[in-house]
């Protein structure tokens, strides 16, 4: 449904030329729900307009529905009126002097994609039912709530029947707990209406519940692509490792194919056949794939530590561990039972090792 290739993209500024995107490739299936996620300046946003027409390309291809709207090379340019997408910004972008129903309804009564006006009520009616808004169509929309201008904002860019759709940061006005309920309602709705999605956000959580596919991106490059549980557990890079989720970072070198000596000792481990032996290394695992326990008689690959502090977080505790000189982030149920303080062991699984150049 998307298809990216080469695509670049640079700016002038007072400090020179900034190259924000540069020679990127990406397929998004039809259907599909696919997230730009890196930090700010990575080029997610800038990959976005691009796709929209609100930015021109320096080089590249760019399809949709396998119809070609921007190629550098053809000197074809379709502009943001005559590409099928809805848009979803993240400064919720509703005009203040209409109501709700008048909102949605402009797409289909000024828009390219007019519609007969006996279809633009039932149409309106349907958007907002999707995003449980129906019973506020006559409200202003300055009388809505962050929350409910943003789905306003969606139902708008949903009412025409976009093939594409696409947001830019939409949840990040909106508080933790809205945010989270946005997510499942995004989820729900983009599905049952089967729209191919492309969504931008830094939020590593909303990025990893919503995709259908994660595409980590820094510096203008896109560094890994997958569905959202094999970017967080098999992180191929270190920036990617860094970037999503939490992770401990432990200096190493490589002994051998199965193992890398380090502060803790020597860690049984899978080494990336890249790695030479004797090459300096780093180690990384998550917090979640260590354990504590009193028992130091468990077997192998144990390390004894001392709890340095306790962070209760409801339904887990963070722990930091002091082990050879190295501090560590555990991660546990909230109801266990250890106490900053006390002397501990710490468990490591060698299959949860991640080995970095």
């Amino acid at each position: 449904m998307i298809r990216i290739r080469n695509l670049s993209k640079s700016y002038e500024t007072r400090h020179g030329r900034v190259e924000a995107v540069h020679g990127i490739d990406l397929d998004v299936a039809e259907q599909e729900f696919c997230v730009l996620l890196g930090p700010s300046g990575c080029g997610k946003t800038t990959t976005l307009r691009c796709v929209a027409a609100l930015e021109v390309p320096d080089e590249g291809e760019i399809e949709l529905g396998g119809k070609v709207v921007y190629s550098a090379a053809q000197r074809i340019f379709v502009p943001p009126e005559k590409r099928d997408i809805g848009m979803v910004f993240q400064s919720y972008a509703v005009w203040p002097h209409m109501n709700v129903f008048q909102v949605v309804a402009y797409p289909l009564t000024d828009g390219r994609k007019r519609a007969p006006s006996r279809d633009v009520a039932p149409r309106v009616r349907r958007a907002l039912e999707l995003v449980q808004l129906d019973h506020l169509e006559a409200r202003p929309v300055t009388d809505l709530s962050g929350g409910q201008q943003q789905r306003v904002a969606l139902a708008r860019a949903l009412v025409s029947e976009p093939q594409v759709l696409l947001m830019d940061e939409p949840l990040s006005n909106l508080d933790a707990r809205l945010r989270e309920q946005m997510r499942l309602e995004l989820k729900k709705i983009t599905k049952s209406v089967g729209v191919t999605t492309l969504y931008v956000t830094h939020d590593q959580a909303e990025a990893l519940s919503l995709g259908d596919k994660v595409c980590v991106m820094h510096e203008g490059e896109i560094l890994q692509v997958g569905a959202p549980r094999e970017v967080y557990s098999r992180p191929r890079s270190l920036f990617v490792a860094q970037f999503v989720g939490e992770m401990n970072f432990i200096p190493g070198r490589v002994l051998g194919p199965t193992e890398v000596e380090s502060p803790l000792g020597r860690v049984q481990c899978e080494v990336p056949t890249s790695c030479q032996t004797g090459q300096e290394v780093t180690l990384a695992i998550r917090p979640e794939h260590l354990a504590l326990s009193s028992d130091a008689s468990r077997g192998s690959g144990i390390v004894r530590g001392k709890i340095l502090s306790k962070s209760y977080l409801g339904d887990s505790a963070l722990f930091e561990v002091e082990a050879c000189g190295v501090n560590l982030k555990v991660k546990l149920p909230g109801d266990c039972d250890f106490a900053a303080g006390e002397h501990t062991v710490l468990l490591m699984s060698p299959d949860r090792w991640r080995v970095y150049s």
